[in-house]
């Protein structure tokens, strides 16, 4: 077959298979010109899961007339003219919209601000037509119908309607995050209306909180540090408020939001040592470099980026947040607070006299017991804390009497406690003085319960101390060179030359750390020491894991992160065990020393280590607010 050159329509349909995956690759597209063209309001309308409609409309600087042709056709744009080395804007190609027009019903209507009227241009098949006279207040309005309907076969690889508007509205929110400034209005027949209203600079959170969702603001800790040219700012959330999955971490470049696997690399990296391996952190992070720093162009839909030094940025995102995690005052997440709140709610159907009957579920019982027939009230004088004090009314020196004061006839929750709790004596202003409080009782060998100056706080004193050992192994291990074990006969291992180059590199970081190689002729090293807290090891297995890993991430963060395991290990069998009765000294050392502790609010796993009730809290549980 002779070599021939492709019509321009298939050229354009190749173009957007790699551009326009899915609806929501059309509305991202759609919305970065607008932002582009300056737009301070954006209203995007779907149908059909964006397959039979698109529409985005803004409020931008518009299209002149006579540009209207070119800007529907392949590689022409407004946007480069700094070249590849200086992009600042979030499309640059001027593949867009050519591409949707090759495989899609597309109408462009554009009136350029200042001009006398709006025009339009309209792409079927990939064949244009115009301009021609419209009507249009200001702006540009970019209508989408029937997507794919010159392409079925893609129409196959779609997921249902609501499966497809549901990665519109991910796209448009990630977008929002990075301009506060500009209002969004996401509505149509396939979706629930998203109004994002425009936020001021001087409010960082409006629009974070208003995509991540409230609970965000209290739970997370601002990051702000710079490395040689690099800018880092944004939200990190605390370990404890995590999630099942990674939607919830929003990466930009430059203000581009980005899906970089180094980047997302990096920041599981950063929490590593405080969350369990299946949670996943949620942040809101801002990267901000020279353009010429990073390549923006090395995937069609602009998620992956590389940097020109990717140990930099990696490095400035591990080290800011584990910094501003070491360096944060010792909080409790709100969620979980929230979580024992709710356990403590009154019954559903509880009124204010009592307890109300279900509707068709007969006579409602008091939840927290399982009483089979109501009780006859009876009021036994003797035993009762408000009896009156001297001996009237059955104080007549009996053994019911016997040792018992005046503060414990008026405290019946501490007259009678059961073996399950143990209480704990303080001064009375000793509270004020510490985050964590002052221990009052040990309940079910296992939970402090500490006073604090406007609330309380529940300790799991062996997930606390378990933390608090393992803090401590990890300052001793990694303080100084860990001790290795010489191999009787040193392992060869066979690897590619440039993997064996990466590993040769690195042998001095790798011998602090107590593995021991060197280069052992062109496509192989030699194993002579392993870190000897490691025990036996497979060391084939090991050194094509840290190959990998400096190849990805340049780094061997795989090495320490098992001996960080092996010390996690040792952490939990030597810390205190559940079940072991302290008395109030070891309580109160237990929480001062987790006041000083870096990361002490979770334990290795990724739990929390304490929740912490606030006075107003209790007092709502109580009809008190």
């Amino acid at each position: 077959m002779p070599i021939r050159q492709l019509s321009e329509t298939l050229i354009d349909r190749i173009a957007a298979g790699e551009v326009v995956e899915r609806p929501a690759s059309v509305v991202k597209e759609l919305v970065e010109n607008a932002i582009d063209a300056g737009a301070r309001r954006i209203e995007i309308v779907t149908s059909g899961g964006g397959k039979s409609l698109i529409r985005v409309s803004d409020d931008g600087i518009g299209i002149p007339v006579d540009e209207l042709p070119l800007a529907v056709r392949r590689h022409c744009t407004s946007k480069l003219d700094g070249g590849l080395d200086a992009i600042h804007t979030l499309g640059f190609r001027g593949e867009a919209l050519p591409s949707i027009g090759s495989v899609a019903r597309l109408t462009l209507r554009s009136r350029r601000r200042g001009a006398d009227g709006a025009h339009e241009m309209v792409v079927a098949a990939g064949r244009p037509d115009g301009p021609k006279p419209a009507a249009l207040s200001d702006g540009t309005m970019v209508e989408v119908r029937d997507l794919f309907h010159a392409v079925p076969a893609r129409l196959k690889f779609l997921k249902s309607d609501r499966a497809e508007a549901g990665a519109i509205t991910d796209v448009v929110r990630r977008i929002a995050i990075a301009v506060p400034q500009v209002r969004f209005e996401l509505t149509g027949s396939d979706r629930s209306p998203l109004v994002l209203e425009a936020a001021g600079a001087e409010e960082p959170l409006a629009r974070i909180g208003a995509v991540v969702g409230a609970d965000f603001s209290q739970n997370c800790l601002q990051i702000d540090a710079e490395r040689e040219g690099v800018r880092l700012s944004g939200f990190a959330g605390l370990p404890v408020f995590n999630r099942g999955n990674a939607l919830y971490q929003f990466l930009y470049v430059n203000g581009r939001p980005v899906r970089d696997k180094m980047l997302l690399s990096a920041l599981r990296g950063a929490y590593a040592d405080v969350m369990a391996r299946d949670r996943h952190p949620i942040a809101v992070l801002f990267l901000e470099l020279d353009p010429a720093l990073v390549d923006v162009n090395v995937h069609p839909a602009k998620a992956d980026v590389r940097f020109r030094d990717p140990g930099l940025v990696r490095g400035l995102i591990v080290g800011a947040i584990r910094q501003a995690l070491a360096g944060a005052e010792l909080r409790a997440s709100t969620a979980a607070a929230g979580e024992m709140l709710k356990r403590f709610r009154p019954y559903a159907g509880a009124t204010q006299g009592g307890f109300a009957d279900a509707p068709g579920r007969g006579p409602a019982r008091m939840p927290f017991g399982g009483f089979a027939a109501p009780r006859q009230a009876t009021y036994d004088l003797g035993g009762s804390p408000f009896r009156p004090l001297g001996g009237a009314g059955g104080g007549d020196g009996s053994s019911a009497d016997a040792g018992v004061g005046a503060a414990d006839r008026f405290s019946p929750g501490f007259a009678g406690l059961a073996p399950a709790a143990r209480t704990v004596g303080a001064e009375p202003g000793e509270t004020a003085a510490f985050p964590l409080g002052a221990a009052r009782a040990q309940l079910h060998g296992n939970y402090i319960v500490a006073e604090t100056r406007d609330g309380l706080v529940i300790v799991d004193q062996h997930a606390a101390h378990e933390r608090l050992v393992y803090e401590a192994l990890k300052a001793a291990l990694h303080g100084k060179p860990l001790s290795s074990q010489l191999l009787l006969l040193p392992e060869i291992v066979d690897l590619p030359a440039e993997d064996a180059d990466r590993l040769a590199e690195a042998a001095e970081l790798l011998g602090r750390l107590g593995l021991g190689l060197e280069r052992f002729g062109p496509g192989a090293v030699a194993v002579r020491e392993t870190p000897a807290i490691l025990g036996a090891v497979d060391c084939q297995a090991l050194v094509r894991d840290l190959a990998d890993e400096l190849a990805d991430s340049g780094t061997p963060e795989r090495l320490r992160e098992r001996i960080d395991h092996v010390a996690a290990t040792m952490a939990c069998h030597g810390s205190v065990r559940s079940g072991r009765r302290l008395n109030g000294e070891e309580m109160n050392a237990l929480l001062r020393q987790m006041e000083a502790t870096p990361g002490s609010g979770q334990c290795n796993h990724g739990r929390p280590t304490f929740i912490e009730l606030k006075r107003a809290d209790i007092e709502k549980l109580f009809g008190r607010r």
